[in-house]
């Protein structure tokens, strides 16, 4: 439906109860207190986080603590969790506190302890359990914690640190017997990166080990639907759009809003809908094209050795073994002669200069844009190697004894 403002804001209350449902156990299945859940950037996920789950929850009287860890690429993800506590803090405690602050103090009296703000989730400071503990006693509320694009946290040895702080907080608090109904501490998780997401829970040595990554689902014909009957009410009677096609190109375009409503509004400023269908297609494709040409220029400016490490990260997936032997003979089969250790770390670190792969702090790798992969399976089935190319990897050096990885 729109907004006041005039802008179309699609709602969906029906998903953001099931959701807090699994949270908070009011489902047939028992509480699933952290959620993991990836879809593609700009789909939606934000836009629902903010608009609908978060009023569920808030009619549920859980408290809420939002942090999106691609809000500021420069700032240390452990640090965005902390400080997003520590607004929630403040706003929690109100005037008083900032006079307190004003007056130089920075420490919040919660019962009978005392949470010093500016130093939450730092050495000698208060831990994420005493922070997100703190919070529920002066709301008198639970908590749900909403990190959107949570796979930006194992980038770093803090931010991964903040993860496990996460779970550890989320074990205790729920613990806690404070009659509530439900867990006192629920987590959300999203991200536009199934794979750097699924490194939080896939191994044991990872914070939320035992979790499942899940599909959020994609607006679909419904949203667009919505979408179109609102712009119609806008134009002339003669230059309005058909809901079938528009929902085509949606799709067309990976179900991306933003997309969309630029299609949109070439067609009704510079053609007219007169010929929707026709236009709509040809935008769509032309969209499309651009993307995948661009992947195309990408893909033929590496090395033979970098298209097959990208090859094998695509094949393996999370399983995806740089260094191992089976890599290595990969890579050998796919250039036609001996691939060693070294030739394959400056390959890697070459893709990662030109932001084509990924690397965790832990030493997992991914690439950065899934939809590399998406194109890569699409462009032609596997048919062996190709032929050698003689390029040599950038400030690498001829084959020698095989090494050991950095």
């Amino acid at each position: 439906m729109p907004a006041s403002t005039g802008k179309f804001l699609f709602h969906r209350p029906e998903l953001a109860r099931r959701i807090v449902d699994r949270l908070t156990g009011d489902s047939p299945f028992g509480a699933e207190p952290t959620l993991c859940l990836t879809a593609p950037r700009r789909t939606g996920k934000s836009t629902f986080l903010r608009h609908d789950l978060t009023p569920e929850l808030d009619n549920r009287h859980i408290g809420v603590v939002y942090v999106d860890l691609w809000s500021d690429r420069n700032a240390d993800p452990g640090h965005l969790v902390a400080e997003a506590i520590r607004q929630a803090l403040r706003r929690a405690d109100g005037l008083p506190v900032r006079v307190a602050r004003s007056a130089g103090l920075s420490k919040v009296g919660v019962g009978a302890t005392a949470i010093d703000i500016d130093r939450i989730g730092q050495p000698q400071g208060a831990t994420l359990t005493d922070a997100l503990g703190a919070l529920m006693d002066r709301t008198g509320k639970r908590v749900a914690l909403v990190v959107d694009e949570a796979q930006h946290a194992i980038v770093t040895d803090a931010g991964l640190n903040a993860m496990f702080a996460l779970k550890a907080a989320r074990d205790t608090l729920n613990t806690r017997d404070d009659g509530a109904d439900g867990p006192n501490l629920v987590l959300v998780l999203t991200g536009s990166h199934r794979d750097k997401l699924g490194r939080l829970v896939l191994g044991r040595d990872q914070p939320f080990y035992g979790a499942s990554v899940q599909d959020f689902p994609l607006l679909g014909r419904d949203y667009t639907d919505a979408y179109t009957a609102w712009l119609n009410g806008r134009l002339a009677a003669d230059n309005r759009f058909d809901p079938a096609a528009v929902y085509a190109a949606f799709d067309a375009v990976g179900r991306r809003p933003e997309i969309l409503a630029q299609i949109l509004k070439d067609i009704a400023l510079d053609e007219g809908a007169g010929e929707l269908r026709t236009a709509l297609s040809a935008g769509a494709q032309t969209l499309r094209g651009r993307l995948w040409q661009d992947y195309e220029s990408a893909w033929s400016s590496l090395t033979r050795l970098q298209q097959a490490v990208i090859e094998r990260l695509v094949a393996e997936e999370a399983k995806f073994t740089p260094f191992s032997a089976a890599s290595l003979a990969a890579y050998s089969a796919a250039v036609g002669d001996a691939v060693e250790v070294p030739s394959v770390q400056a390959a890697i670190e070459a893709l990662r200069r030109d932001n084509l792969v990924w690397r965790s702090a832990r030493g997992q790798y991914a690439l950065e844009d899934q939809g590399m992969a998406e194109w890569l399976k699409a462009r032609r089935p596997p048919e062996g190697p190709e032929p050698a190319q003689t390029v040599r990897e950038p400030g690498s050096a001829a084959p020698t004894a095989r090494g050991t990885p950095a």
